[in-house]
């Protein structure tokens, strides 16, 4: 769907305390942004906010990092996440926005920076050959991730094309998957925070897939729930 120009959305993000408008500048230096050490999460492709500002509430103890492309929608997420935050009397120091493609992630992270987890929800399944390549969970980005990557991915789609082929990119960029299931609502798994898009398309009948991939170097002793 095509996001009409929004004159008003990068001033708008510009004035908000918790934007980073040069996001490049800091790449190993996250930890001065936030002025801690605690773990980074990073939302990729946050889209109008429906999970970062469930997230920001749920994880208090980390920084929370929401990322997308179009300043038009950014600037939603912005405000969803003000207003929880607000319903909770809560400040926004251990929260922070930007404008990046994706693609180009690599130049914004580096390995010196403290990101445990990447959460990407419902990203477009780029299912037209030519077009794979776009996908957030190819192995071109997964390789990306690794390099500064310490923890896990988390990948919900309601895509069936987008996930089988996914966890072939998983495991051929040496990730291992932790967990996974095809049927996440009637799944054991408790910790999951539902999206709009989520509930339009369990509304519509489909099965929401999920899965939690990490890197084999940190799986030692760790057990496989599926």
């Amino acid at each position: 769907m095509r996001i009409r120009c929004k004159p008003w959305a990068r001033p708008e993000l510009e004035a908000t305390s918790f934007f980073i408008a040069e996001p490049k500048k800091y790449k190993n230096h996250w930890n001065e942004v936030f002025q801690n050490q605690k773990p980074i999460y990073l939302e990729l492709g946050c889209g109008k906010g429906g999970f970062a500002s469930q997230a920001v509430l749920h994880w208090q103890d980390v920084n929370f990092i929401a990322i997308d492309i179009k300043n038009e929608m950014l600037v939603l997420a912005k405000r969803k996440i003000e207003q929880a935050l607000q319903s909770e009397n809560l400040t926004p120091e251990q929260v922070r926005i930007m404008i990046l493609n994706i693609m180009q992630i690599s130049d914004v992270f580096g390995e010196q920076d403290n990101v445990q987890r990447i959460f990407i929800n419902f990203c477009n399944p780029w299912n037209k050959p030519k077009h794979k390549k776009r996908r957030l969970t190819h192995d071109r980005q997964l390789v990306q991730y690794k390099a500064f990557l310490k923890g896990e991915i988390w990948f919900k789609t309601d895509d069936d094309q987008l996930f089988e082929e996914s966890l072939q990119y998983f495991q051929e960029t040496g990730f291992k998957i932790k967990y996974l299931t095809r049927d996440l609502h009637q799944s054991d798994f408790s910790e999951n925070l539902e999206t709009e898009h989520e509930r339009m398309f369990t509304e519509e009948g489909k099965n929401i897939k999920f899965l939690i991939a990490v890197q084999e170097a940190h799986t030692d002793g760790e057990r496989n729930y599926y």
